[in-house]
């Protein structure tokens, strides 16, 4: 078994100021990766202090970039991006306040077009099969219920079926 080099709280803070520097990470990835290096619970926590007192980590900062991210570029709904914020180790409370800044509006624009293509692609024998099928993909998406039928009325209505 090769034994990794022991990295010390400094050269830590050091590579963790420039990596965050670079791209936004949450607290949590951060201190998974100290963990990672093996360093100390204290010397984890300072680490983590100094990184904060000097606006290198910023949960809510962090939060806000995520989502938004997630909804533009790789067309995720709420519920999918709340498990990935999950995994982060991202507060609840911090969600959530992103969350309640985010329109259904815009979740609506990023869904539309995803099932309109996707509607085109579906090979079903009735409407009933066809929305379910497209509800399956939407919610693979982390798409809300809600706003899957709103769609879907949307689009069945569009192509008179």
């Amino acid at each position: 078994m090769i034994q990794k080099k022991q990295i010390t709280e400094q050269q830590a803070l050091r590579k963790l100021a420039d990596l965050c520097a670079r791209s936004e990470h949450s607290e949590g990835e951060i201190r998974e990766k100290m963990r990672n290096w093996n360093l100390s619970d204290e010397a984890i926590q300072r680490v983590l202090n100094e990184l904060t007192e000097q606006h290198y980590i910023d949960d809510a900062r962090f939060t806000r970039f995520f989502v938004h991210d997630k909804i533009r570029y790789n067309k995720w709904g709420r519920r999918k991006i709340e498990q990935a914020l999950w995994q982060k180790r991202i507060s609840e409370d911090i969600a959530h306040d992103v969350f309640d800044q985010v329109d259904d509006q815009e979740y609506i624009q990023i869904l539309a077009p995803l099932l309109k293509s996707k509607f085109k692609t579906i090979k079903a024998k009735t409407d009933y099969e066809r929305s379910m099928k497209l509800i399956k993909f939407a919610m693979g998406r982390g798409f809300e219920m809600e706003l899957i039928r709103k769609c879907i009325d949307n689009e069945i209505e569009e192509n008179n079926i």
